[in-house]
């Protein structure tokens, strides 16, 4: 590294910061409980991750990754078809591996959640409440009981990297644990419809898709207050939540 001549910054708020120093990614962390969870995932999991450098808490070293994200949201995806279909396959190995110790929320919390998230929405005027209550109906077809598996819990086409065709790595694994295997789905997708077909037939179990278009409601409407909060814009949530109406 003594030779890199630009520091890139990546993410930063006041939780944590991720830094690209030549070919490493520096992960900067206030909760070390998150780099504990993200390193345990990645040596679980059965699809490839970066390779870990070294940790120093709270810092914690990684490769760069070959390839480029399946997409941003906001942004159209230049992958093929192919590509997503690969990373819907790359899923569901994931979600056929046993189990990790890292338990995650039941679907009354986050219904709590939820509500909680709606009511400040409507309170503080960011979105119509037309909006708001038509997005909480569709995802009380997400709050049920499901059976859990090993999840990434944070599954956006940013965190999957691909050349060409292939899937090259998954990064960001701070939320992963025991979760509904269609969240992930949910958040592969999210912003990107038109490539649910694609993902869901690399996947090759029976979807429910009522269920994953819940979840793109149900994630929006938790996610809007923290991305305001922490200075990042919030459109790309709202644009979804509008196109439920």
């Amino acid at each position: 590294m003594a030779d890199v001549e630009e520091v890139q910054v990546v993410v930063a708020h006041h939780e944590r910061a991720t830094l690209r120093v030549g070919d490493a990614f520096l992960k900067i962390d206030t909760d070390q409980a998150r780099t504990d969870v993200e390193v345990e995932a990645m040596a679980l999991a059965p699809i490839p991750t970066p390779e870990v450098l070294w940790r120093k808490p709270p810092v914690l070293a990684l490769a760069a990754l070959p390839g480029t994200a399946l997409g941003r949201l906001g942004e159209p995806s230049t992958a093929s078809s192919a590509a997503w279909a690969a990373a819907g396959a790359a899923v569901r190995r994931l979600h056929d591996a046993p189990l990790p110790p890292r338990t995650g929320g039941s679907f009354v919390e986050v219904e709590s959640h939820l509500d909680d998230e709606c009511a400040w929405l409507i309170a503080n005027g960011v979105l119509p409440t037309d909006v708001v209550t038509r997005n909480r109906r569709i995802a009380e077809a997400a709050l049920r009981p499901w059976t859990p598996v090993f999840t990434h819990g944070d599954l956006q086409p940013t965190h999957v990297f691909v050349d060409g065709d292939e899937i090259t790595g998954v990064i960001d694994w701070s939320e992963a644990g025991r979760g509904d295997a269609l969240f992930d789905l949910a958040t592969l997708t999210l912003g990107y419809e038109e490539h649910l077909g694609d993902v869901v037939a690399g996947y090759g179990a029976d979807v429910d898709l009522d269920v994953i278009r819940a979840w793109w409601s149900l994630r929006s409407l938790r996610t809007v207050r923290w991305l305001i909060e922490h200075g990042f814009d919030p459109w790309p949530e709202v644009a979804v939540l509008n196109s439920q109406l």
